[in-house]
């Protein structure tokens, strides 16, 4: 069946009516990012209001990849049960050259087992659980077709102007989150414009719903006889939907190739007749972000600050890395225990991430459509040599799937100590006894102390644990004790072998004041 797109609610706001109290946080945009912000902020006690101008989730399927880190996040939120019994969980990926698969990978093992490396959920399903949540939040007011028409900020705060089905009304707020997307209206307002790349490269998106008895895998098709001379790729989603994407060249026409009479023969030749066309979308795709990620007291996340191309699932996992980054940073601001130069580490490490996403994402968008010349005579001579070398395969890239940013950071670290959870990295999740060691992390900064005790006098919470083998591969390596601190945002912050009161102290100062 198809999905059933119902009206989203809407009530008059309180301003119509009369000046409404000044907020502390409003949220522009009820996409995943804009709706996970404020239930994250929720989370650490921070009251918000969030502003939609739509009517209705997303048309589309949209973002459909969710990453192992954001179903982390998803578990935080209090909504992973929901999206994982509907999402397809998947590992594998194959990839093709013609109609000959040239090699395969399998991601099952860089996982506790928690969760799969991958699950894909279509974007209307994660907004209709995020909604549904925020809804029943009662630190988050939740105003649909609210559109947001006006910014002027001081060094105090934020006025906005907002329009409504009844009129229009006035908000005041000490920060305003910017998470309206790619076509960001604060943006716009703001007269702010992003920086980068357009690539000229036409791509054609459908949903169609079939019964198939595919496996649930990432499949990936270079010039296949299928769709000569240009690319493709299948991914199953819930509800017996698949996503196919289909590379059209860069002189296709967008409103001829987007006609059902063009759409449905193309999709033919992939998967047969037997199957019901639900969406389409003909895209082009872009490298840009803003110079910077903060401005005064507006802050822009997710799309609204930055766009890949959608071809590593970045998009929207790296809007969510966005949302854990500042969430706990804002709540220390307005509460009163950290200063607002913390939120200057958010830009700093967001704007590194933005950066490290856009440069794997060209990359990829490279070799999927490579220019005429050299660079379409050298991808195809490694797509041939994969067929037989293993180190050729290393070349081929249809999009280096999405992994966490590593921040730069000149933090304590002991060599001694596994690479894969070094300060900055995003703390590897284990099992340990029954559960599992992130949940028993935050919601603020936490000292683990494994095979160790913590110092006397540090005013912070210690969960201290025996390493079992599981715990030893992923936090000592070789050494026989370490203590981490690791942020609310569960990332590295320092680690020790030996750990001194007085360097343990610093490293917690340095956190709160967002040093590198």
């Amino acid at each position: 069946m198809p999905y059933d797109y119902k009206p989203l609610p809407y009530s008059a706001p309180p301003g119509l009516s009369g000046p409404e109290p000044r907020h502390r946080v409003v949220v522009v945009g009820a996409g995943p990012v804009g709706l996970a912000m404020a239930l994250d902020l929720a989370r650490l006690g921070i009251a918000s209001v969030v502003l939609e101008d739509k009517s209705s989730v997303m048309v589309g399927s949209r973002a459909i990849v969710w990453s192992e880190r954001s179903l982390q996040l998803f578990a935080r939120l209090g909504i992973v049960d929901q999206v994982m019994a509907r999402a397809v969980p998947w590992s594998i990926g194959r990839i093709s050259h013609g109609d000959d698969e040239i090699f395969s990978f399998d991601m099952a093992g860089t996982t506790t087992g928690r969760f799969p490396p991958f699950a894909n959920l279509q974007q209307y399903h994660i907004e209709d659980i995020l909604i549904a949540r925020a809804l029943a939040e009662p630190l988050i007011d939740l105003r649909f077709r609210n559109r947001l028409t006006g910014v002027d900020q001081d060094g105090t705060g934020v006025e906005l102007s907002v329009k409504t089905p009844d009129g229009p009304y006035k908000l005041s707020a000490d920060y305003l989150l910017a998470c309206d997307g790619a076509r960001s209206l604060t943006r716009a307002l703001m007269d702010l414009d992003f920086e980068g790349e357009f690539y000229e490269e036409r791509f054609l998106v459908a949903d169609i719903e079939m019964e198939a008895d595919f496996p649930a895998e990432r499949w990936f098709w270079f010039d296949p006889s299928f769709h000569s001379g240009q690319s493709a790729m299948l991914m199953p989603q819930a509800d017996n939907v698949y996503r196919i994407d289909l590379q059209l060249g860069r002189l296709a026409n967008a409103g001829e190739e987007a006609r059902p009479e063009r759409v449905i023969p193309r999709i033919q030749a992939v998967v047969g007749p037997d199957f019901d066309l639900e969406w389409v979308s003909i895209y082009t795709f872009q490298s840009r972000r803003l110079a910077e990620f903060v401005h005064g007291r507006v802050i822009f996340l997710g799309d609204a600050a930055h766009l890949v191309p959608p071809f590593s699932a970045r998009g929207a996992n790296g809007g969510l890395r966005d949302v854990e980054n500042l969430g706990w940073k804002l709540a220390a601001v307005l509460e009163g225990r950290a200063d607002e130069r913390l939120l200057d580490s958010y830009n700093r490490e967001r704007v590194q991430a933005a950066d490290e996403n856009l440069r794997d994402s060209a990359r990829a968008a490279s070799f999927i459509s490579p220019a005429p010349g050299v660079e379409r005579l050298f991808r195809d001579q490694v797509l041939t040599l994969a067929r037989e070398t293993a180190f050729a395969r290393e070349w081929v890239n249809a999009g280096r799937l999405a992994v966490p940013c590593i921040y730069a950071t000149g933090a304590p670290d002991d060599p001694r100590l596994p690479d894969e959870a070094r300060p900055g990295a995003a703390a590897p999740e284990a099992r340990i006894g029954n559960g599992w060691l992130l949940d028993q992390i935050g919601p603020g900064p936490t000292l683990l102390a494994i095979n160790c005790t913590a110092p006397d006098g540090l005013q912070i919470p210690t969960l201290s644990v025996r390493a079992d083998p599981a715990l030893r591969a992923r936090y000592l390596g070789d050494a026989e004790r370490a203590l981490y601190l690791i942020r609310p945002d569960l990332v590295v912050a320092a680690r020790w072998v030996t750990a001194e009161p007085r360097a343990v102290s610093a490293a917690i100062r340095a956190m709160w004041e967002g040093r590198e």
